[in-house]
């Protein structure tokens, strides 16, 4: 077995298991929330995310990893393969680091960085909603706007 295909099984669990935590907080953990009044919503959020925040080791070894390995299977593919399949691995890996991990740095990351700083027990109804729909999570899976 290559060095570059040894990256790329690594690569790929890692990924799998990038998309699994997605897909999982996306169908399962924010429906779940999205039943919850605008405070418990807020701190439901805040809780789960701090989890993470606080560099859960298991999180981090596959949400870095998976960075780490993919732009290490990136520099091998270029290396070692030419042509249609060098472009491919680098087509792909741009679009998983562009399209996961730089939509999350961009946008997920300020989002979820703003409730952290949210002090809820000093927050009316009022403000609580607005910084909820600030948030962008009053919806469904399929986009339907919830009445929380």
């Amino acid at each position: 077995m290559t060095l570059f295909v040894g990256f790329l099984i690594v690569s790929t669990l890692l990924c799998a298991l990038v998309t699994g935590f997605i897909f999982t907080y996306a169908v399962v953990v924010m429906p779940g929330f999205a039943k919850l009044d605008d405070r418990d919503f807020i701190r439901a959020f805040q809780v789960t995310d701090g989890v993470i925040q606080n560099n859960q080791p298991l999180f981090m070894l596959a949400w870095v990893g998976s960075i780490v390995s993919v732009v290490a299977t990136m520099i091998l593919g270029f290396i070692e393969h030419h042509g249609i399949e060098r472009w491919t691995v680098i087509a792909i890996g741009f679009v998983y680091l562009l399209g996961v991990q730089g939509i999350t740095i961009r946008v997920h990351l300020p989002l979820n960085n703003r409730l952290q700083r949210l002090e809820i027990d000093e927050m009316d109804p009022e403000s609580l909603s607005k910084e909820r729909n600030k948030f962008g999570l009053s919806f469904d899976i399929q986009g339907s706007w919830l009445d929380p």
